[in-house]
């Protein structure tokens, strides 16, 4: 038997490409254009490698998966496969006949990204007109479908005003759950984050809502709440620990331990279909460099809480320190934390307010 587990869920990005432009995407600034993408014959294979693997769990995501014609045909061999099919879409453009394809292939969960309350806010955060309105069309479909819907919120300095409008919406749209996400500065976010940073006292007002909302509404609907790290004292686990219950593979097929790891120099990711898929998450480079707690530095190397947040992200501390191995500066215990806490106020209280699109 092996000593690293199989992987829970495996993030299928089909695409980059997407009509959305998102300031906050988390895909690269070096987007992969369509013809980098790969066939159908590609992720038919690499759902049967997924499932021989032990995965439970596909998530088809993107850019937006709903440009690939295959998508159908896609869900329908997960499906047959045993694995658990979920879509995360802009739903945009999606119509009645097409979800319930999707549906109809074996398609069990739906998340749809919402970027406000407001319409006319939320076109322009994404940049696409009329967005908002179709989001919620399809969004009431889901249910009717037989399907789970969950609803994205990310939320951030130019939103987070809308988030009482954001839950009630959510609600009313018959969702089974509802995430709330503050932007994670990666990508495109950490790009714009002078305009997306939120106030502390934006941050506090948040807190107190959620957990208001939560006990208000108990089990009608569950909410997910991802804080920003920017004003928190302790790592999240990044994607439940490198290399321990995700891996993500890009358009290319390239396969990441997290969709943001390709920010990383120096890290070679193995392609499925050149490669067996459990010989990459089982002794893959770039997986076994952040994995487990060998590779960790002080103060995180004696810290008790090591095999609780694995280290935190990667990713962050890179993009703050300058070293993906050092202490990721949310910690309270990093020599860089103050530092960042400073640099958020300071991006909060500055007032940018235009944006840098998501384009290829």
């Amino acid at each position: 038997m092996s000593r690293v587990p199989p992987p829970l869920a495996l993030m299928a990005e089909l695409t980059h490409r997407c009509p959305l432009q998102c300031p906050y995407c988390s895909n690269p600034l070096e987007m992969l254009k369509a013809g980098q993408e790969r066939d159908t014959a590609f992720w038919l294979g690499l759902i049967d490698e997924a499932a021989a693997l032990g995965v439970l769990q596909i998530h088809f995501s993107g850019g937006e998966p709903t440009l690939r014609a295959d998508l159908p045909r896609l869900i329908a061999h997960a499906s047959v496969a045993g694995l658990y099919a979920n879509l995360i879409t802009s739903a945009v453009l999606l119509d009645e006949a097409k979800l319930r394809a999707l549906a109809n292939a074996g398609l069990g969960h739906v998340q749809i990204s919402l970027q406000g309350a407001d319409p006319e806010n939320a076109d322009r955060i994404g940049n696409y007109k009329g967005g908002h309105n179709k989001k919620l069309a399809i969004a009431r479909l889901v249910p009717e479908l037989d399907m789970s819907l969950t609803i994205n919120a990310v939320v951030h300095r130019q939103n987070l005003h809308e988030l009482p409008e954001m839950i009630d919406l959510a609600l009313s749209l018959g969702a089974d759950r509802l995430e709330i996400a503050h932007v994670q500065y990666h990508g495109w976010a950490l790009r714009n984050r002078a305009a997306l940073m939120p106030t502390r006292a934006q941050f506090e007002a948040a807190n107190t809502l959620v957990e208001a909302r939560r006990a208000e509404l108990g089990a009608r609907m569950r909410i997910d709440y991802v804080v920003p790290d920017y004003y928190a004292d302790a790592p999240k686990t990044c994607m439940g620990g490198w290399g321990q219950k995700l891996l993500n593979v890009a358009p290319d097929g390239r396969v990441l331990p997290c969709h943001a790891a390709e920010t990383i120099p120096g890290l070679v990711f193995d392609r499925a279909g050149e490669k067996p898929l459990r010989e990459i998450w089982e002794t893959g480079a770039a997986f076994e460099t952040f994995r487990g707690t060998a590779w960790m530095q002080e103060p995180c190397a004696s810290c008790a809480l090591k095999e609780q947040d694995w280290g935190g992200c990667r990713c962050q501390a890179l993009a703050i320190t300058g070293n993906a191995a050092a202490t990721d500066p949310v910690c309270a215990l990093s020599p860089r934390h103050a530092e960042m806490n400073a640099m958020a106020a300071m991006e909060a209280e500055a007032g940018v307010e235009d944006f840098i699109y998501r384009r290829i």
